[in-house]
């Protein structure tokens, strides 16, 4: 069969039928046409954001869709959560020019999940091997510095390290669901401190408040006006300049209601705080969290207790609560790898680029295991 490689610089170029037809099979919110078109058309993940698409088409001879490569011409590295700013200043300060660069990922999303999405009627591994080729080319034609592949899949992060790209691993925590029924039965599982801490600390942040968890038609525009004044201020204060806008809300409210849940804390029915989750096939996916309202323990009630409550409701297999956060080790979510993959086409950055994560990889690693034995709060094995 013979294939074709054509870059996109919209995914509506593509369209959503076509796209769609290659993200549905993956069951991850996050690759679906409907988020990252509302990023692209919110004027969050854009050209003068410094987020140009450069998606990736494969096609056969009769112009099908065969698979398709969410990738972006990079001005910065911002809003990725894998962090190469050293590699960028010593490449720099050397007399190179690192951006801008090709980056394959999902938009301000540090959420594992395919980078390399293909036709269920085709082969998975030659379209994965057709599209990395593709990006590889399109690194060298635009002249670029590098290609980064962020929070790809295991499966995929291997098969790109044995075609060459550097691997890197980090670590985030994510909570399993032990094939839990209740909340209690999680309770049950941890150790009798974290017991009565995490039920002290629910009382304690559900106090004088009504919390809800609103899905599909029960999300209104009020309630994202709401969410984004908690946005707004906890990116003001933590970030500097939050990445989304206010219509990104809009638009995957009415587009992907149904695969949100949106928690939200209301004080005499005003709403003060709330964290937003996307629902995967099996995962529940925290996201962006914020309050207008000092309640001890709201967080972790919010962000933490509420994902856990709903994804045993669904029968879900685990939340992960995005980045960083080691607090989270306490509330049951353990230290989980996650994968990143770079092509540095300079062998003068490409060397002790290599080198540092040859170093980093077996720290990274001892580091996890590490947290996992001192800190889990899961009872000990006798």
């Amino acid at each position: 069969m013979t294939f074709t490689l054509s870059v996109h610089d919209g995914i509506a170029d593509i369209g959503r039928e076509a796209w769609d037809a290659c993200a549905r099979p993956t069951g991850d919110p996050f690759v679906s046409y409907d988020f990252l078109h509302a990023c692209e058309a919110s004027g969050s993940a854009a050209p003068q954001e410094g987020w140009a698409p450069r998606h990736l088409a494969l096609r056969d001879e009769d112009n099908g869709v065969l698979g398709v490569m969410p990738l972006y011409l990079k001005g910065h590295s911002q809003g990725e959560y894998v962090f190469d700013h050293s590699w960028a200043d010593a490449y720099e300060r050397a007399g190179g020019r690192y951006y801008p660069k090709l980056l394959g990922a999902v938009p301000f999303t540090p959420a594992t999940g395919p980078r390399f999405l293909s036709h269920p009627d085709t082969d998975v591994a030659t379209v994965r091997q057709a599209l990395l080729q593709g990006a590889l080319t399109l690194v060298e034609r635009l002249g670029v510095s590098s290609l980064h592949v962020n929070f790809p899949t295991e499966v995929e992060w291997t098969d790109m390290a044995q075609a060459g790209l550097l691997p890197r691993q980090d670590i985030q925590f994510i909570w399993r669901n032990d094939g839990y029924q209740t909340f209690d039965d999680f309770l049950a599982a941890l150790s009798a401190n974290r017991r009565k801490t995490i039920r002290r600390e629910r009382r304690d942040a559900q106090a004088d408040l009504d919390i809800r968890v609103l899905t599909g038609a029960e999300i209104t525009e009020a309630h994202w006006d709401a969410f984004f004044a908690f946005y707004m201020d906890t990116g003001d204060r933590k970030w500097g300049r939050p990445y989304l806008t206010r219509d990104f809300f809009t638009r995957v409210g009415a587009t992907m209601a149904d695969r949100i849940a949106l928690v939200m804390a209301f004080r005499h029915e005003t709403p003060i705080a709330g964290a937003l989750n996307f629902i995967g096939r099996d995962a529940l996916y925290g996201r962006q969290w914020g309050t207008l309202e000092e309640v001890p323990f709201l967080h972790f009630e919010l962000c933490y207790y509420q994902a856990i409550e709903f994804a045993i409701a669904r029968g879900l297999s685990r939340v992960e609560a995005g980045a960083q956060g080691e607090h989270k080790i306490a509330r049951g979510y353990l230290p989980s790898p996650v994968y990143s993959a770079h092509f540095i086409a300079d062998p003068a950055l490409r060397g002790p680029v290599a080198d540092y994560l040859r170093r980093e990889g077996p720290a990274v690693e001892a580091q996890r295991r590490e947290m996992t034995e001192e800190l889990s709060p899961f009872k000990k094995e006798s």
